[in-house]
């Protein structure tokens, strides 16, 4: 059985320390053929050196250390413009595209791959919040699969197998509430970035354990399931679960519920994207319900978290306003992390940017890249009245 060659978008990153993970223990099914990194230089390079592949790209001021450093040719180094990292999603002899790229960044070459019937195992949400329409048709036309790697959305993959759409009722996407789930909102702007960093289950980038701690990556990921799921956004549902067992349920018109449960482990949905339809022994510990002993459940506190209601607001508006929502969110989201705003600032921002949109209906691929770029400078312009 040949091997499957795999790109990786974002290789330095967490899901793409996982992937590389997943495939050193499988020599035999995988090979490494593309990793693109940003500016984690010293890791790429052990990376490259590691897994010796095909074609690299990381940002055009590292790769003079890049390639002294791994003894990669300087000319087998791209940079990690955009159509720099769509040409090596699109490679001809690319099996599985992995999109570990933070950000509306992963927007052209997840497109990219879809375009080219690739398998695509996509981390990135953001890509399938703005133009996710357009990815969806895209994959359908060109008969690309598209199988979900954030824990949730892979378990709302799995649970939905061979069912009939028709059928569902609903889907549950779990959160586990973040670092201040149970703070009262009065409290928030008293907390540190390095808590906020510090997320009780899962160990993610800056952006999105922030995103986690104010729920709206809970609110990204409602989009996300409705572009990836064909759902309309009132049966895409939020439920708290501080224990993070079950990644996502789905919820039959007959009253029955299908759960995805397992460790909190990326490496888990990583390995079943990659394996997939196969399911294939994995060196991770096995669940122990009996241990845990008991599972919990709540409503979101959307009070002292409104970025998940104002997500739902954005979802049912649509058109441009989910790539508004995105982009003001990054712009915010930076802004609290380099300490020019409070935590609560986050939510103004965003809400004030989406508000003062105009949003186009039906938008083209040109009209997101327009609604992207206004709400970044429209944030950053609100940005000089908010501390």
């Amino acid at each position: 059985m040949p091997r499957k060659r795999v790109v990786i978008l974002g290789s330095t990153g967490s899901v793409g320390i996982n992937t590389l993970d997943v495939i050193a223990r499988m020599p035999e099914r995988f090979e490494v053929l593309a990793l693109s990194a940003f500016n984690n230089k010293l890791l790429f390079a052990r990376q490259l050196r590691q897994f010796k592949p095909r074609y690299a790209a990381i940002a055009p001021e590292h790769i003079d250390f890049v390639a002294k450093a791994s003894g990669v040719t300087r000319r087998k180094i791209s940079d990690t413009s955009p159509d720099s990292l769509s040409r090596m999603a699109a490679l001809k002899e690319a099996d599985i595209v992995v999109i570990a790229l933070t950000g509306a960044v992963a927007l052209d070459p997840f497109l990219a791959a879809a375009r080219a019937g690739k398998t695509i195992a996509p981390a990135n949400k953001e890509a399938l919040v703005i133009a996710g329409h357009i990815i969806m048709q895209a994959a359908a036309q060109s008969g690309a699969r598209v199988i979900p790697v954030d824990s949730e959305q892979s378990a709302i993959f799995q649970c939905l197998h061979d069912c009939d759409p028709l059928s569902v009722r609903a889907l549950h996407l779990t959160a586990s509430g973040g670092a201040l789930r149970g703070l009262p909102r009065r409290e928030h702007d008293k907390v540190s970035v390095d808590r906020i960093l510090a997320h009780p289950r899962w160990k993610m980038g800056t952006k999105i354990t922030v995103d986690s701690a104010t729920l709206m990556n809970k609110g990204f990921e409602v989009i996300e399931a409705m572009r990836l799921f064909n759902m309309s956004v009132d049966k895409v549902k939020v439920l708290v679960h501080p224990e993070a067992i079950i990644h996502s349920l789905v919820e039959f018109v007959d009253g029955a519920w299908l759960a995805q449960l397992g460790i909190t482990d990326m490496r888990l949905p990583l390995q079943y994207a990659l394996t997939y339809p196969r399911r294939m022994k994995s060196a991770l510990k096995p669940l122990d319900l009996a241990s845990i002993g008991k599972l919990h459940f709540e409503l979101p506190d959307t009070k002292s978290f409104p970025a998940l209601e104002l997500a739902y607001y954005a979802a049912r508006k649509g058109g441009t306003f989910p790539a508004v929502l995105n982009a003001a969110d990054e712009v915010a989201v930076e802004a609290f992390l380099k300490n020019r705003i409070r935590l609560s600032g986050i939510f103004r921002l965003v809400e004030k940017t989406v508000m003062a949109h105009r949003s186009v209906a039906a938008p083209s691929l040109e009209d997101i890249r327009c609604a992207d770029a206004w709400a970044r400078l429209k944030t950053e312009d609100f940005l000089k009245g908010i501390k």
